[in-house]
């Protein structure tokens, strides 16, 4: 089996989220981001900013990790390698280093769709695959379907308010690398007094001190910002070092506050 420790070296710890937006205000974060020091960006297909995204990558593309996310229309065998043909053309690229299944389908064998992505993967159009907002039986099935070390990641909702304890730990048994969408919560943890408690201690912010927690506990991490000071403040918690007093703070903010479960879409949680 992969380790957890090799797996966690494919994904960047740090990178780009670009969820909600669009047109010239993704344009503008993504060229923000690069020029500070981002080289992690994360988009997806139903996010409808793939093509801007593309127009914006002003780096060298060997020095950039892009992930995408394909929609749960296009999940099918013969469905899903052709949309992510498209996903590469909007983004200018021949192939991205990472694609997940956004949101498991209701409709679809996972065998399918998982056996698809491994079909791109061989024909060079990713680098890696893995998946989005998968359970643990929903890992279970694709640990089955194509083992545990062809999964990159599950990429999931987790903050301080929103640990998911059971499925980063099945995570992290089978070797799975996780990373962590919606860190901050919608916002809500930046008036949290622990987590501004510990920032005050450290000279960070409370964003800072929730981002540096995810990456403590080896997840990635993928903040989105529109502004220019906020991305470098997001960029700065990859060297703040929390303690374990401070560890043990936040591991008790657990108040399953999930923020992102659509109907029709989401699994039975964990």
């Amino acid at each position: 089996m992969t380790s957890t420790a090799s797996l966690a070296s494919v994904v960047p710890a740090f990178g780009l989220g670009t969820f909600r937006l669009k047109d010239e205000v993704v344009r503008h974060s993504v060229g923000q981001a690069l020029e500070v020091g981002y080289r992690a960006i994360d988009t997806a297909q139903i996010y409808g900013n793939e093509a801007d995204v593309g127009a914006a990558i002003a780096v060298p593309r060997d020095q950039l990790f892009l992930t995408t996310k394909i929609w749960t229309e296009n999940l099918s065998a013969d469905a899903l390698i052709p949309s992510l043909e498209r996903s590469l053309e909007a983004l200018r690229t021949d192939h991205v280093e990472l694609t997940l299944i956004h949101w498991p389908s209701r409709s679809v064998p996972l065998e399918d769709s998982l056996g698809a992505l491994m079909r791109a993967r061989e024909q060079g159009l990713t680098r890696h695959i893995g998946v989005s907002n998968f359970n643990i039986a929903l890992l279970q099935q694709s640990i089955a379907a194509v083992g545990a070390a062809n999964i990159a990641t599950n990429q999931i909702e987790l903050s301080p308010y929103l640990q998911n304890r059971a499925v980063t730990d099945f995570a992290r048994q089978q070797g799975i690398h996780t990373t962590s969408y919606m860190t901050l919560g919608y916002g809500k943890l930046l008036a949290d007094p622990v987590l501004a408690d510990i920032a005050a201690a450290h000279g960070a912010t409370p964003a800072q001190v929730a981002l540096a927690w995810a990456m403590a506990m080896g997840y990635a991490v993928i903040p989105s910002s529109t502004q220019r000071a906020h991305l470098q403040a997001n960029l700065d918690s990859c060297r703040l070092v929390l303690g374990a007093e401070d560890m043990q703070r936040i591991a008790a903010l657990e108040r399953g506050d999930r923020q992102v479960s659509p109907d029709g879409l989401a699994p039975a949680w964990d």
